[in-house]
């Protein structure tokens, strides 16, 4: 008899294919090996996600079309942190596996994945941290897979937990039982503790001894800045020096202890409506202040709410709101806004380490409210602005650093080195640069010590052994000695060059451009110092094509701090020996008698007084000719000064500066400041306050770059160097150049002062490479 079956269909076991997935970008230490794992088993798809030095690895099982499903999310719908840069697809053989599973990191490999930021506590870490309920209730350490410390503690990657600084806190039963469990928020969270098993905090006196331990330790240190005193505290990325920011006499003795006479002090608010009701913050504004970064930002003040040694004569403040857990319990406790200033004297990196820092902060803080989780390298807060409804990067660090920027095609290796001001590293590899932290200003030997280590931790943690090391042309820079000392083959750089060069990268942007870099000061080819310059780049190269007419410098470097002396080499350049006898004008009467004598043989011979092109020193000039400033306490001071002088003014009274044909006919045009310090003057003499002629001064320099820019005729100007922080003059500029038909290109999420330095050096050294020419200076 013929079996029943016989006759039945065949039936068949669905077809089912295997990809081999690798995901490039920031794409560890964000949840996205848990968010692969949520959505494979949604999918019914079997296999293992895991992270690898070049991203996370995921080989999915499955039908062909659950299989489109996982690549599809992968593209378009990563975890809000995450940023994909790259998804590559191979097709293997499937295995048949059971189940998806977060398998053990590869190893294996050259490293390209990029590693994340310092993420702020998320709104569910925050409400878990005020809940009595929770089991982490007020514990100053809590984090999740979308936030917490990321770069701070990354001490190797893959990113995982035996490779931070937290392999030092073994995961009691409950955390772990955490991170093993699909459906918890903390599967898979490598910094994940708790009171039982994780770091711990404690206030020790100016000694180190203990005074208290875990919350008993917060309150005390709160009790001690309601009563005036200052505090170090242990956050993220280093410490703080904390007081209330309402107390003057306790800022005054910050300041004074700190040795940091009027440069603004950075206040941290307890809830964004403190800020609103101290500050105008715009919808732009308010993004970067809740944002996962944190920054701090520059807004405009309203009301004295703060004491007037926070900031002093300053319209702007620097707000920021609590990113760390233990931050949030401070505001909570005191319900106040806290000066919020880097651990350190002024001049030298933030301290890291609890220990080092009852050394370096001998003498500043009274106590030292610190923990047990070990920081791995410094990162201090970011620093932002709003100019022309964007967001413009003033300090890259915390939320930001080391997220990579793209150089399509650029090889691994170029190490560039920086500046001597604002400084920063970058390395290059796998077609970007990775930037690194705000180092600070190469001035002091800790200061020069930090950036050594920046060095040496940039290259160990991309695993990129530099074969060329790029550098400034100034021969004295710290910078540019330590990359002559590390043996490799070295490019100099010009500095405005490498400005234009950084501005070209952020935007992804080829020659032809005309790059307006205005600054302080950079060594240029021709041994003066330069600092109003336009650069035309091409393929072929770059040339100087224009720059502010040249005046002398009397003192030098000295002529940095004082724009008096700026001002009177201005003076001197326009006026000669005559200059001496205007005593009626705040910067000539500024100097003695006998001091002016001094100068006057000093730019009569051109001896310590080198010539300059600088627009930084032209605004301080202007500041000098105004009584706004005669001497500086710190950088920028007189021409920020200049610049709110301006703030509330909105005419096109515009003074004139001309141009004038080079005195070679391959030479550079001269924007001639000449007829603009004449009306000033005149305006002066006739009574005008400084906001009048600051405003005219602005709309005169705009309408400079817009002329420079149609006697050149390149559509695309970017606007760059550090002179390009100032609001008034960014806006003006824009504005001449939109009028004019060109296209102005500014900063965004690179500084466009020196902190940008080192990524235009990268990118240069590594855009002649790909021209197949030997990079130029």
């Amino acid at each position: 008899m013929t079996p029943a079956f016989a006759h039945s269909p065949l039936v068949t076991a669905p077809v089912k294919s295997r990809l081999h997935i690798l995901v490039g970008g920031t794409v560890q230490g964000v949840g996205f090996r848990p968010f692969v794992y949520r959505l494979a088993t949604q999918l019914d798809l079997t296999g293992w996600a895991a992270n690898s030095p070049q991203g996370v690895i995921i080989e999915a099982e499955g039908a062909p079309e659950r299989l489109a499903a996982l690549v599809e999310a992968l593209r378009k719908s990563p975890p809000a942190s995450a940023s994909v840069a790259s998804v590559e697809i191979s097709t293997v053989a499937p295995r048949g596996d059971i189940g998806f599973a977060i398998g053990r990191s590869h190893e294996a490999g050259g490293r390209t994945a990029q590693i994340t930021p310092d993420l702020a506590t998320c709104a569910d870490c925050l409400a878990e941290l005020f809940d009595p309920s929770s089991r982490r209730y007020l514990y100053p350490f809590i984090n999740c897979t979308q936030c917490g410390p990321r770069y701070s503690i990354i001490e190797d990657v893959p990113y995982d937990r035996e490779r931070t600084s937290m392999r030092r806190f073994p995961m009691c039963a409950a955390c772990q039982a955490e991170y093993e469990d699909p459906g918890n928020r903390r599967f898979h969270a490598e910094p994940n503790a708790c009171a039982q098993c994780g770091p711990r905090l404690a206030l020790w006196d100016a000694a180190g001894g203990h005074v208290a331990g875990k919350h008993d330790a917060l309150h005390a240190a709160a009790t001690a800045l309601r009563n005036g005193g200052i505090v170090a505290v242990k956050g993220i990325g280093g410490l703080h020096l904390m007081a209330d920011a309402r107390n003057e006499m306790a800022v005054r003795r910050l300041r004074t202890r700190k040795h940091r006479d009027e440069k603004p002090f950075a206040v941290m608010f307890p809830a964004l409506q403190d800020v609103k009701a101290c500050c105008q913050v715009s919808g732009d504004e308010e993004a970067l202040l809740t944002g996962p970064a944190r920054s701090i930002v520059l807004l405009r003040r309203t009301v004295a709410c703060v004491a007037p040694a926070v900031a002093p004569g300053n319209p702007l403040l620097g707000a920021l709101l609590p990113y760390a857990p233990l931050h949030h319990l401070l505001m909570h406790e005191i319900g106040a806004p806290l000066v919020a200033t880097s651990g350190n004297i002024t001049g030298e990196p933030i301290v890291i380490n609890e220990d080092e820092a009852l050394r370096r902060l001998a003498g500043i803080a009274d106590l030292f409210l610190v923990h047990d989780r070990p920081i791995v390298r410094p990162v201090e807060d970011s620093v932002m602005r709003v100019i022309c409804g964007r967001a413009l990067m003033l300090r890259r660090a915390r939320g930001f650093a080391p997220a990579p920027i793209a150089l399509e095609h650029a090889s691994s290796g170029i190490l560039a080195f920086g500046g001597h001001l604002k400084s920063t590293v970058a390395l290059t590899h796998a077609g970007g640069a990775v930037l690194s932290q705000h180092i600070g200003d190469l001035e002091t030997i800790a200061a020069r010590a930090t950036h050594t280590r920046t060095v040496d931790d940039i290259s160990r943690l991309y695993k990129v052994r530099p074969r060329l090391a790029v550098c400034d042309l100034h021969p004295d820079y710290a910078s540019s000695r330590a990359a002559q000392a590390l043996g490799l083959p070295v490019l100099s750089v010009q500095h405005h060059l490498a400005h234009v060069a950084a501005c070209m990268a952020e935007h992804d942007i080829r020659p032809p451009v005309l790059g307006v870099a205005w600054d302080g000061a950079g060594y240029g080819p021709d041994g003066t110092v330069w600092g109003g310059e336009f650069l035309l780049v091409t393929e072929a190269g770059w040339r100087r094509v224009a720059h502010l007419r040249q005046f002398r410098l009397p003192g030098g470097e000295s002529g940095a701090r004082e724009p008096r002396r700026a001002a009177l080499g201005l003076l001197y350049e326009a006026f000669g020996d005559s200059t001496f006898d205007m005593t009626h004008l705040p910067p000539v009467a500024a100097f003695s008698s006998t001091e002016r004598t001094v100068l006057r043989a000093i730019l009569a011979r051109g001896v310590n007084a080198p010539l300059t092109s600088s627009m930084g020193r032209l605004f301080d000039a202007f500041a000098a000719l105004c009584g706004l400033r005669q001497c500086a306490s710190y950088e920028g001071q007189a021409a920020s000064e200049l610049e709110w002088a301006a703030a509330d003014l909105a005419s096109d009274r515009c003074y004139e500066f001309a141009l004038r044909d080079p005195p070679q006919k391959d030479g550079a045009i001269i924007v001639d400041w000449q007829p603009a310090l004449k009306m000033a003057l005149a305006d002066l003499r006739a009574g005008a306050l400084p906001g009048p002629v600051s405003e005219a001064v602005h709309n005169g320099l705009a309408s400079a770059i817009a002329a420079v820019a149609a006697r050149i005729g390149t559509p695309r100007v970017l606007l760059t160097g550090g002179c390009f922080q100032n609001a008034r003059l960014t806006e003006a500029a824009v504005r001449a150049l939109r009028c004019a038909g060109h296209e102005p290109v500014w900063h965004q999420r690179v500084p466009p002062n020196d902190g940008g330095i080192a990524l235009g050096q990268a990118a240069w050294a590594a855009w002649r490479e790909q021209g197949g020419q030997r990079p130029c200076v």
